[in-house]
């Protein structure tokens, strides 16, 4: 069944019920995915009947472009119902498309982050592996409480820290587990790291020596960025946009996160990166 309306009292090949598997698929449940391994069976048994077809002598008193047409129709029809009762081919898509979709990474996986990376193929290098694994309970804790998507929260960690090969450590080299580059202002109340930075004025790079916010753990981190976000005004329009990766990074330029001209780009470019890591 799909959409309400049992396929098999169709064409194999009509379009509507075509694209209505196409909108029913993308939800992976059991029954769309057995519709549209019955539905191609059809196509593919429609495609055998018409080899049969051309191959047979059609040069008959009987035969005209109304009657090919006919013979067309009914065939479609014809497979469509053999196709209803099966001749093996929709039950073998079916359990292979079910592995599938469970397996991490695939259609089932959870949409907010890329697969853990021991589920991934292992192109991606060592350090940006080692970075999402180490992270990304962090990102979806963050994630459930804020409603922000972790892939946004550990993109933005990854542009700030280079993949976490510069995260924001003191002089005496203590990790500061800040990743999202939050500078301490006037009402923070916990530690602190001084460090040289490049800020931009007026669309040039300078060096200057910041203070920025210090935490115990990465969790912490996420935490407070989700939190900043949440409740400071200016940022309201990055949460509003939040689930589309290009509005919530452009939102955060717009709202003054960063001087660099380019990091709005530079967000988008690593968000991106989470369907190829």
């Amino acid at each position: 069944m799909i959409g309400g309306a049992d396929l098999s009292s169709k064409f194999a090949l009509d379009v509507q019920g075509v694209n209505q598997l196409k909108l029913d698929a993308k939800q992976s449940s059991p029954e769309a995915l057995r519709a549209a391994a019955q539905q191609f069976e059809a196509v593919f048994m429609n495609m055998l009947m018409k080899s049969m077809r051309e191959a047979t002598p059609q040069d008959g008193m009987f035969d005209s472009d109304q009657t090919r047409m006919y013979t067309s129709m009914l065939d479609q029809q014809l497979t469509q119902r053999m196709a209803s009762r099966g001749v093996g081919l929709a039950d073998v898509m079916v359990r292979q498309l079910s592995a599938t979709l469970q397996a991490p990474g695939g259609a089932g996986a959870t949409p907010d982050l890329p697969a853990p990376p021991a589920a991934r193929s292992g192109d991606a290098p060592a350090h940006v592996e080692a970075f999402v694994q180490r992270l990304l309970p962090h990102a979806r804790a963050a994630s459930a409480g804020s409603g922000i998507p972790a892939q946004f929260m550990l993109g933005q960690a990854a542009l700030e820290t280079g993949w976490g090969k510069a995260e924001i450590r003191g002089a005496d080299g203590q990790n500061s587990h800040n990743l999202f580059g939050i500078k301490a202002g006037g009402g923070w109340r916990g530690r602190t790291v001084d460090i040289v930075t490049t800020e931009y004025v007026n669309g040039k790079p300078q060096k200057q020596v910041d203070i920025f916010r210090a935490y115990d753990s990465y969790a912490d981190a996420f935490r407070d960025y989700a939190n900043l976000l949440r409740t400071q005004p200016r940022y309201q329009n990055v949460i509003a946009q939040g689930q589309d990766a290009a509005g919530f990074a452009r939102g955060l330029q717009q709202a003054g996160y960063a001087t660099d001209p380019n990091y709005a780009q530079k967000l988008i470019s690593v968000i991106r990166q989470f369907d190829q890591v």
